[in-house]
């Protein structure tokens, strides 16, 4: 099994930190990036290869990326998306579809959270072909990525679009993708970028649960997480991360 940190937008939200540098390279622990976070996560679970998507300033990963794999002990390989400004993250999630029959282990690389979350996903591992990190113990809003549950626990549906009400917690942008998945995650995807480029890779899970895929949740318990979308997120962010 492999890591995979999605890194590809460019965070508008966070100008102007983010006019000449992806958002996953802000610091939030001294000189601790986004990314560190995420790559240390990796590290601490035991992944030796990382796969990074970038678009945004590919150029900036691409300078950073040697001592990235020093400083955290990884092979690291990028993988350049280059609809990253013009389309939504599905279509980044695709673009490393050729490595999903390794097994995967990815997170978004704006999110911030320790890696319990990760070691939850493993551990919740068996008969799906998807697990999703859900945090179940927050207020849900409009904004947040919602989530519907089967008694069996797997997820039924996935959306922003969601009422709060219904829903049954949060997926926090961290999924572990069985090797044997590869296949039909590619093809959901795909449906789904081709359906609407805008939309989300989340979609594309909606899609590969409507085709009959058992998509798991792995509740993550009472974490500190956080999702970098604007300043307010990156002030809390440090917060969490000195923690991490």
């Amino acid at each position: 099994m492999i890591g995979m940190v999605l890194a590809a937008g460019w965070g508008s939200r966070l100008a102007p930190l983010t006019d000449a540098l992806p958002k996953t390279l802000l610091e939030v622990d001294g000189d601790r990036t986004i990314l560190d976070v995420a790559l240390g996560n990796l590290k601490a679970v035991g992944m030796e290869r990382v796969v990074v998507v970038t678009g945004f300033q590919h150029e900036v990963l691409v300078a950073r990326r040697e001592a990235l794999a020093e400083r955290h002990g990884l092979e690291i390989e990028l993988r350049f998306n280059p609809k990253a400004l013009e389309w939504n993250n599905c279509y980044s999630l695709w673009c490393a579809r050729d490595f999903f029959s390794e097994g995967v282990l990815m997170a978004n690389g704006d999110t911030v959270h320790p890696a319990s979350v990760q070691r939850t996903l493993l551990a919740a591992r068996g008969g799906s072909d998807l697990v999703i990190a859900v945090d179940q113990s927050q207020p849900l809003a409009q904004e947040e990525m919602k989530v519907q549950v089967s008694e069996a626990g797997l997820m039924t549906r996935i959306t922003k679009l969601m009422d709060p009400a219904v829903a049954q917690g949060e997926y926090i942008g961290v999924t572990l993708i069985e090797p044997g998945a590869a296949d039909a995650l590619a093809d959901a995807l795909q449906a789904t970028f081709e359906r609407d480029p805008q939309l989300y890779y989340e979609d594309g899970f909606q899609e590969l649960a409507d085709r009959g895929g058992r998509v798991a949740i792995a509740p993550i318990g009472e974490v500190e997480w956080v999702e970098v979308d604007d300043h307010a997120d990156l002030a809390r962010a440090r917060e969490v991360a000195c923690r991490c």
